[in-house]
């Protein structure tokens, strides 16, 4: 299977985000969505988080009611092992937009309601490597739509 964008998420700040079937990508990331801790969440560095499908049903199957944007991720991928996410990886995300991992997401009490016993450090990078959420900054913006491709362009 080739890498794709399985779910594009937005909301008008908070979780769980919601699907949509095209967004607009700008430096600061789909011009629709909004945060509402802007201390911890967004701008250019934080432009998307991105987050794996298939992280998504591994910690289904472990119990936990996560689904695709209730961790606030804005790109949940599929067909990429969200560990190959590493800082300085770069993206092409549909025909135009290109992006490139900054950092890792920390997890924090807002998306509790997504784990069994409230475990949201479940996806901490520190505690469980190559399961946690993606941020990335937006190096060539556009238009990106529901299952357009992902390639990586450079490894880190």
């Amino acid at each position: 299977m080739h890498a794709r964008i399985f779910q594009i998420n937005t909301s008008r700040g908070g979780v769980p985000k919601r699907a949509v079937a095209t967004a607009e990508i700008d430096v600061e990331g789909i011009t629709i969505d909004k945060q509402r801790d802007r201390r911890h969440h967004g701008g250019p560095d934080r432009a998307l988080a991105l987050f794996a499908l298939e992280t998504i049903l591994e910690l289904q199957q472990e119990g936990h009611p996560i689904f695709p944007g209730s961790t606030g991720e804005n790109i949940t991928t599929v067909g990429i092992d969200q560990a190959t996410l590493a800082p300085g990886v770069r993206l092409q995300l549909g025909d135009v937009v290109v992006v490139e991992v900054m950092s890792y997401c920390s997890p924090c009490k807002t998306i509790i309601d997504s784990f069994s016993g409230g475990d949201f450090n479940r996806i901490s990078q520190k505690l469980h490597p190559g399961q946690s959420r993606v941020y990335v900054r937006v190096i060539q913006t556009g238009d990106i739509r529901v299952g357009d491709g992902i390639r990586l362009i450079e490894h880190a």
